[in-house]
C-alpha cells in the first residue's frame, strides 16, 4: 500500500537555494516540506575536498545567519557546516534520501510520486511545488568512445589517489585548472585538453599566472584547440587543431566539462522550455507557466551555472514567499 502525505508547499531540493526558500516561506507563515534525494547541501559535499568558494561569506548567507570564517573566502567544509546549521536552526522539515520521480498536475493541486533509499514508494499531495534541484547530478557528457570506462570521472574530489599517474583533464574552466594544479603538486603527470585557443577568461586572476608558469616549465602539459576523440584503458586519443590525432599514455581521465540542470524533469512536469533552452518563468514571482509550480536556484539560470549562482538564487524563495503570502491574504 502506497502512503499518501498531504502538504501545502513542497520544495524539491535541499541545496542552499532550497533551504533559503524554505526559511523565507516559514517567515511568511508557511511550513514547507523539503524533499531531497540525497543529503542536505549534497552538491557542495561533492565539491573538491579542499575547495574554496569564489564568493565572500556574506554573499552566501541565508536566513539572516552570519557566515563567519577566518579566511577571505569560505571553504567547502565551512559551507557544509553553515547550510546544515541553517536548516537545523530554522527547524526545517527535510525528507532526505527520497527521490521525486515525477510531478503530476491536477485541478488545483499536485501529486509527487517518490521512492526512498529502500525502494519504498510514497505519494505526496500539495498545493504548490518549488523545484530547486540544482545541476550537479547531471554532467555534460562528451559522447565519445570509452567515456563509460571506470577510469573516467566527471567529479574531482582530491589529488592524492592520482600520485604518479598519467592523468588527462578535459576542460579549461576553473575546476579543471584547480584540479591540474593539485594533481601536479602530488606528483601526477597532467595533461590538460582544452578546445579553446588560449586560457579561459573565467580562470581566477590570481590562479592564471600559476598555471601559465607550470605549463611554461613543462610541469603540466597543455593542449589547446584539441579534443579527446576516444578513451581506452591505457591511453587517450586527442584530435589536434590540424586534424591529426595524438595518442597519450593514460591512467585516468577527469572530464571536467561542467553540468546542467535536469531539464527533462521540468519538461515532464509540463514546464515550457524556451527556444534558448531555459525554463519559462515569471521573473517577479518565479512561477512557471503552470500555476502553483515554481523554480528556484540554478535551474532558473539563463546563463552558465556555477557556484556563484548561490549569490542570486538565495533570493528566489523570497519572491515566491511574498507572492504566496499576497495570494493567501487576497483569498481571505
Amino acid at each position: 500500500m502506497i502512503h499518501l502525505q498531504r502538504e501545502q508547499i513542497i520544495i524539491i531540493g535541499a541545496g542552499p537555494c532550497g533551504i533559503a526558500a524554505a526559511i523565507d516561506l516559514k517567515r511568511a507563515g508557511f511550513d514547507p516540506l523539503i524533499i531531497e534525494k540525497r543529503n542536505i547541501a549534497h552538491s557542495i559535499s561533492m565539491y573538491p575536498t579542499y575547495m574554496n568558494f569564489f564568493s565572500t561569506p556574506e554573499n552566501l548567507e541565508i536566513g539572516d545567519i552570519p557566515f563567519t570564517t577566518a579566511n577571505e573566502k569560505p571553504s567547502r567544509l565551512e559551507a557544509l557546516n553553515y547550510y546544515r546549521t541553517a536548516a537545523l536552526r530554522h527547524e526545517l522539515r527535510v525528507h532526505a534520501f527520497v527521490t521525486v520521480n515525477g510531478i503530476k498536475r491536477h485541478d488545483g493541486y499536485f501529486t509527487l510520486e517518490s521512492t526512498d533509499r529502500t525502494g519504498k514508494q510514497q505519494v505526496y499531495e500539495c498545493n504548490h511545488v518549488i523545484i530547486a534541484t540544482g545541476y550537479f547530478d547531471h554532467p555534460n557528457y562528451l559522447g565519445i568512445p570509452g567515456e563509460q570506462l571506470d577510469k573516467v570521472t566527471h567529479f574531482f574530489r582530491e589529488a592524492h589517489p592520482y600520485t604518479g599517474m598519467n592523468v588527462a583533464i578535459i576542460g579549461g574552466s576553473n575546476s579543471a585548472i584547480d584540479a591540474a594544479l593539485e594533481l601536479e603538486r602530488v606528483g601526477a603527470k597532467v595533461t590538460i585538453i582544452y578546445r579553446g585557443e588560449t586560457y579561459s577568461r573565467s580562470i581566477k586572476p590570481w590562479v592564471r599566472p600559476t598555471i601559465e608558469a607550470k605549463v611554461n616549465k613543462g610541469l603540466i602539459q597543455m593542449r589547446f584547440q584539441s579534443q579527446v576523440a576516444a578513451i581506452d584503458e591505457w591511453s587517450v586519443t586527442i584530435k589536434q587543431p590540424d586534424g591529426n590525432t595524438e595518442k597519450l599514455d593514460n591512467d585516468f581521465v577527469l572530464a571536467l566539462t561542467g553540468f546542467h540542470p535536469d531539464r527533462q524533469f521540468m519538461i515532464d512536469a509540463g514546464i515550457i522550455i524556451t527556444e534558448e533552452g531555459f525554463p519559462y518563468f515569471n521573473d517577479e514571482t518565479m512561477e512557471t507557466n503552470i500555476p502553483g509550480l515554481f523554480i528556484a536556484g540554478v535551474v532558473a539560470s539563463r546563463y552558465e551555472a556555477n557556484e556563484i549562482f548561490i549569490e542570486s538564487g538565495r533570493f528566489h524563495g523570497r519572491k515566491i514567499a511574498q507572492y504566496l503570502q499576497n495570494q493567501s491574504l487576497a483569498s481571505k
